[in-house]
């Protein structure tokens, strides 16, 4: 098995044959891409931070919810994995809290590095438990073409996945199925939404004065 690192993921990108453990770090990689972003910006920085947190906000919005919709009750059929599950449940729920805090701060707030800082340090924490203990076993326990089955319904459940922290939505099936579907299609309704306002608050071109 190669240990080159795993590519960075950008907008649309496309998982072929990519199996679940892969997925997930592939994730893992993109978010802590954002981090160093992060600590990089200046103090001042407020909208390059403001537009980096936004993006850790979605991508790790649907990163929970996808390994909480199909991973990790996956993994929990293996009875001697089902602690470690459980903790990195509650680790998600921690997660959004700070996220939903964050999705309503500003970054002019004087604890809106603080809270970042935090956030980091939990999901680095989380990343590490899951790609050093988690995943080793769960890819000793599943045969490969099974990964590469759920690797695929995770990348069709991310079509779908809610972008916003919901910490009081249900984080296991059936509610979280269910509730985490309708909230992604709620979720980009909002976007549509501000995206039209946005808009709607541009100037207007200026006609082509050889047309009058």
């Amino acid at each position: 098995m190669s240990n080159r690192p795993l590519p960075i993921p950008g907008p649309g990108t496309t998982f072929l044959l990519m199996d679940a453990i892969a997925l997930l770090k592939q994730d893992h990689r993109f978010v802590e891409d954002l981090f160093k972003k992060f600590e990089k910006a200046g103090d001042e920085a407020f909208k390059v931070k403001r537009k980096l947190v936004d993006q850790m906000i979605a991508a790790l919005s649907t990163h929970a919810a996808i390994e909480e919709q199909l991973f990790y009750p996956t993994v929990r059929l293996l009875q001697k994995l089902e602690d470690d599950v459980l903790e990195a449940i509650e680790e998600h729920g921690v997660v959004k809290w700070i996220l939903s805090e964050l999705e309503k701060l500003a970054p002019e707030a004087e604890r809106f590095d603080a809270k970042v800082a935090v956030l980091m340090d939990l999901v680095r924490h989380h990343v590490e438990e899951e790609e050093q203990e988690l995943f080793p076993k769960v890819r000793k326990a599943i045969k490969p073409a099974d990964l590469k089955t759920l690797g695929m319904a995770l990348e069709k459940a991310k079509k779908l996945a809610p972008k916003r922290p919901h910490p009081r939505a249900p984080d296991a099936p059936p509610g979280n199925l269910v509730v985490g579907t309708v909230a992604g299609v709620l979720d980009r309704g909002v976007e549509m939404i501000q995206a039209a306002l946005g808009r709607s608050h541009e100037p207007s071109p200026k006609r082509n004065q050889a047309s009058r």
